[in-house]
């Protein structure tokens, strides 16, 4: 089982940025699908973004040309860069592993290991 610490959260106004780090755990990180997705309050998870094992990226369309996610596999960690925030980008943002394969995962279920989630808000 991997284990995943989220970092970052905060309040921050709209337009501005905040950077989420997320630290697991285990010796093959730099094999893992790494993810972020996102809760609003009344609302179901959603995906944010996903870096896979080769560095390829992929995100919602919402967060598409503000968000960044990158990994420093030397450091065992996943970042997400997320600039020009909107009140709307309010959530619980969770950060998730998945331990095997070589493609894109965008789907909650796909992925096994989650962190606590760490929560932001965007006040406008």
């Amino acid at each position: 089982q991997v284990q995943l610490v989220e970092s970052g959260g905060g309040l921050v106004q709209a337009g501005r940025s905040l950077r989420l780090s997320c630290a697991p755990s285990g010796r093959t990180f730099s094999t893992y699908s790494m993810g972020w997705f996102r809760q609003a309050p009344g609302k179901e998870r959603e995906f944010v973004a996903t870096i896979n094992w080769s560095g390829t990226t992929y995100y919602a369309d919402s967060v598409k040309g503000r968000f960044t996610i990158s990994r420093d596999n030397s450091k065992n960690t996943v970042s997400l860069q997320m600039n020009s925030l909107k009140p709307e980008a309010k959530a619980v943002y969770y950060c998730a592993a998945r331990t095997s394969g070589l493609g894109i995962y965008t789907r909650g279920y796909e992925y096994s290991n989650w962190g606590q989630g760490t929560q932001v808000t965007v006040s406008s």
